[in-house]
């Protein structure tokens, strides 16, 4: 026969049950803030990649989309705490926002200065979401015809 446990067994039942599902959920909360503060990392730091090698990446992505019948692509995401100013002048679409940007999102620009502009492209770096009507990710867009 199967024993009833008592209200006292079952609360405390109930409290280890909650607990192992905080330290799980704590545990994952962890996990993710290592990953973005890994990737921020990452971001910051600059990419290695040559003109070269972004043009060979930047000419499979613009062509994928050429194929699919767009004028205009988003090339890369990044949290706007890489920029000097959290993504203000961006969001404002102030003159001049460019110099906040750091890390990977400045190579990306400067690239596109060098070798995209005088080609015809254009690039837009906008604010793509925001979490708790705060500003979050940064999405850059070239764009051409």
């Amino acid at each position: 026969m199967a024993k009833l446990l008592t209200v006292k067994e079952l609360q405390a039942k109930i409290a280890e049950a909650e607990g192992a599902k905080a330290s799980a959920a704590l545990k994952r909360q962890q996990a993710e803030e290592r990953e973005r503060a890994e990737l921020l990392d990452h971001l910051t730091k600059p990419s290695g990649l040559s003109d070269e090698e972004v043009m060979e990446k930047a000419s499979i992505i613009i062509n994928r989309a050429v194929e699919n019948g767009l004028m205009s692509v988003q090339v890369f995401r990044f949290p706007h705490t890489l920029c000097t100013d959290n993504g203000r002048a961006i969001n404002q679409g102030e003159a001049g926002w460019e110099k906040t940007l750091t890390g990977i999102p400045n190579e990306i620009f400067q690239f596109w200065k060098r070798q995209l502009q005088p080609r015809g492209y254009h690039i837009r770096y906008e604010i793509i979401n925001y979490p708790n009507g705060m500003p979050g990710d940064v999405g850059v867009f070239l764009s051409w015809g």
